[in-house]
């Protein structure tokens, strides 16, 4: 069967996953960490994307971000794509390829959504066991969400400012949030519509998406997304 080609809507957050080949390491060090973040800020800003968040692992990487036009983000990519490969090659005394194959997208429903999206994202190293707390994991955005930091990278989305009135009842409520956990129906929902390409939403963001594309959106009949649940909360 012939693979679908990526579904990318301008002014609507994508959530991507970029995977190392064979799980391999794309960074062995803070400063590999730090040339690929100060990377994708760059590209991001040079191909007018929106970076809402990310997360750095030793082998991939998730991004939430919003292009202007329908070839920002796939510009964006390639650009990263091939500049960071020859920096950790040329680094690192190595040859071939880093990646798993192009990377791997969606398109989100902006809303909850959007922030389960990014909770997702910022206790992604949580579930992974490298820290108790994701205010404890430098490599991601998670501090900027909840007011530790700034990060000039990063432009909030709007279902983050629908969050509150003040910058501190916005980081309260997100902290809160993420505290919380996601319930495990919505963490598989965000990682299968990203690795899938399908959109993640509810029936009507889909329909309404659909009139936009002639890309399928989604895998089948359009069904109601996980909503997050306290009760069914993993963390």
């Amino acid at each position: 069967m012939a693979r679908l080609p990526r579904l990318t809507v301008p002014g609507q957050v994508h959530h991507v996953i970029q995977r190392g080949n064979n799980r391999q390491p794309i960074v062995h060090s803070d400063a590999d960490r730090q040339f690929l973040l100060d990377l994708l800020g760059e590209q991001a800003r040079q191909h007018r994307v929106a970076l809402h968040a990310y997360v750095l692992m030793d082998t991939h990487f998730h991004l939430l971000l919003t292009p202007e036009s329908e070839t920002g983000l796939a510009a964006m990519m390639q650009a990263v794509g091939r500049r960071y490969v020859r920096y950790f090659n040329d680094l690192h005394h190595r040859s071939g390829t880093l990646w798993e194959g192009r990377y791997r997208s969606t398109v989100v429903q902006d809303g909850p959504l959007v922030l389960q999206c990014m909770a997702y994202l910022d206790l992604n190293p949580v579930r992974a066991g490298l820290v108790v707390e994701p205010t404890q994991y430098p490599w991601s955005s998670h501090r900027h969400g909840v007011g530790q930091l700034v990060d000039r990278r990063l432009t909030p989305p709007a279902a983050y400012w629908a969050l509150g009135n003040t910058p501190f009842a916005r980081e309260a409520a997100y902290a809160l949030l993420v505290k919380e956990g996601l319930s495990a129906a919505i963490e598989r929902a965000i990682v299968d519509a990203a690795l899938h390409g399908w959109a993640l939403g509810d029936p009507a963001f889909l329909a309404q998406l659909q009139q936009r594309t002639p890309r399928r959106v989604s895998r089948g009949r359009p069904g109601r997304p996980p909503s997050l649940d306290k009760s069914d909360a993993t963390r």
